[in-house]
């Protein structure tokens, strides 16, 4: 066997990882003719055919999978490797690319990764925000160190991930000053009689709030869902509903939306995860991370 073109791994690996050709070119931003032909070189120099194709669909061949388990190694030692030459000079602070969830609460991020620029060697932060998906899509292509979520990796995503539980905090929903002394006299049964703001259906804290909610034999006057947790907080601010928010971040919430606590959910709590390529958090700034969480965060 020739010399293995790792360009070429890369191509292979990102098509078994999107499962089509296409999906992988867009990602590559590449042509489908050009990833097609690397991926058919990377198969001569194997010498066996890496995928099967199954209706419209590719499937990996036992090959296939074989040569995946090296790749997702493979750039995993190269992501490490990167970090170690970025860091490397006296001069040169160690970069960190996080992707953070829209629904993570946009407050808990901010103290959680704020801590890693007030040490003497702080890391160059770069945040990036989307959908959990699309987050660990970038995460196994190494465009992002770390990924802070409010849920942990799918099962059956193809994606070489693993999850680090940073903690937890329960719940209060929130309303502007003004409305807090009012609603807090009948809480819970006052979300059934005043705008509600919640999260989306998808999200894992949503579902969370709906089980309550048939607990307490509540129907909340729901006027707004939200995949953006700081945008529904700048709604409820706005006077637009009472909102759902954890009580780690309260303090912040009434300095920063001027708004208090109505009423605790005490059988509510939303978990905070950091999802990396590697099983333990190597890089300083995510150690940093880790140990902030268990500072801030009740469990």
């Amino acid at each position: 066997m020739r010399h293995l073109n790792y360009n070429h791994l890369l191509y292979f690996h990102t098509v078994a990882r999107e499962g089509s050709v296409a999906k992988a070119a867009r990602v590559l931003h590449l042509t489908p003719q050009t990833v097609s032909g690397q991926i058919k070189l990377l198969e001569e120099v194997i010498g066996e055919p890496l995928f099967l194709r199954v209706g419209r669909g590719l499937t990996l061949s036992d090959t296939g999978r074989v040569v995946q388990s090296y790749a997702e190694e493979i750039f995993s030692v190269g992501s490490a490797l990167a970090q170690r030459l970025q860091s490397a000079g006296p001069e040169r602070p160690r970069a960190l690319r996080v992707g953070i969830v829209d629904s993570f609460p946009k407050l808990v991020a901010c103290r959680l990764l704020g801590v890693t620029l007030t040490e003497t060697e702080s890391a160059r932060l770069s945040c990036s925000e989307g959908k959990l998906e699309s987050l660990l899509a970038d995460l196994s292509v190494h465009k992002l160190d770390l990924v802070l979520s409010d849920r942990p990796v799918p099962n059956g995503l193809n994606v070489r991930a693993y999850n680090h539980v940073l903690g937890s905090s329960k719940l209060s929903f929130f309303a502007p000053n003004d409305w807090v002394e009012h609603l807090s006299a009948n809480f819970p049964q006052s979300l059934a009689e005043f705008p509600v703001l919640l999260p989306d259906a998808s999200s894992a804290l949503r579902r969370g709030l709906d089980h309550w909610f048939d607990e307490m034999e509540i129907i909340p006057k729901l006027v707004a869902e939200f995949d953006d947790s700081a945008l529904m907080k700048t709604f409820g601010e706005a006077g637009l509903g009472v909102f759902p928010a954890p009580n780690v971040i309260a303090a912040d919430i009434a300095r920063s939306f001027h708004a208090g606590p109505i009423g605790s959910i005490s059988d509510v709590t939303e978990t905070y995860i950091a999802i990396s390529p590697q099983r333990r958090l190597r890089h300083p700034s995510m150690v940093r991370i880790a140990d902030q969480a268990r500072e801030i965060l009740s469990h």
